[in-house]
């Protein structure tokens, strides 16, 4: 009876909600605002390697837009999106090496500094952030689990985006909805890339 109680309190103690705020925020900057940035720069000064690589960034890191809106409605399948995007990313930054080449071959300068910089903190950032989930994947097996401040306090920057952005109180099963078709085409993509297109260019990037 005191071990339940003891686990009670350990899942119902939100001690780390600021920690939950500062991963969106840090989400926000690194793998947002930075790639935006950056891809951006890599157009104009004509980095075509760089442009490829962050191109199929984005592609990868949607699995997290995707996870925001299946927390919404509170979903316990966007801990599991969002545990898999955090390695997906990593390996989508990684996995090209005729991209790797060019980048590396390409004569110093401020953007391949500051692209170079942000590649290794994103990773960094990214199983940092992996590896925490694991406590988390309770939260994404059991509704009771879920109802749980452990649990909810991961969905309270979700909500809070909704509230500002799709601001209607009786829209929260249409954003879920959304937000799993979203997830529908990206594994469909997903699929196609690993038996298709792997199977085919390997780690390459360009088209054969």
């Amino acid at each position: 009876m005191l071990g339940e109680e003891l686990l009670n309190e350990i899942m119902n103690d939100i001690w780390f909600r600021p920690l939950v705020w500062m991963d969106y925020r840090v989400a926000i900057i690194f793998l947002v605002i930075a790639p935006l940035v950056l891809l951006i720069w890599a157009t104009f000064d004509r980095k075509e390697a760089m442009q490829r690589l962050l191109i199929i960034y984005w592609r990868v890191a949607s699995l997290l837009m995707i996870t925001v809106y299946l927390f919404i409605p509170g979903w316990k399948m966007g801990f599991f999106t969002g545990a898999i995007a955090r390695w997906l990313i990593p390996l989508s930054l990684w996995f090209w090496v005729d991209i790797n080449e060019e980048i590396r071959d390409l004569p110093s300068s401020s953007i391949k500094f500051i692209f170079t910089s942000w590649r290794w903190a994103t990773t960094i950032y990214c199983v940092l952030g992996a590896a925490a989930s694991f406590w988390f994947i309770p939260c994404g097996l059991s509704n009771t689990s879920l109802e749980t401040n452990f649990c909810q306090v991961w969905l309270e920057v979700p909500q809070a985006y909704k509230q500002i952005i799709h601001n209607n109180p009786d829209n929260q099963g249409f954003l879920g909805f959304v937000g799993m078709v979203g997830l529908c085409f990206y594994v469909l993509y997903l699929v196609y890339f690993l038996l298709v297109r792997v199977g085919k260019q390997g780690r390459s990037a360009l088209e054969q």
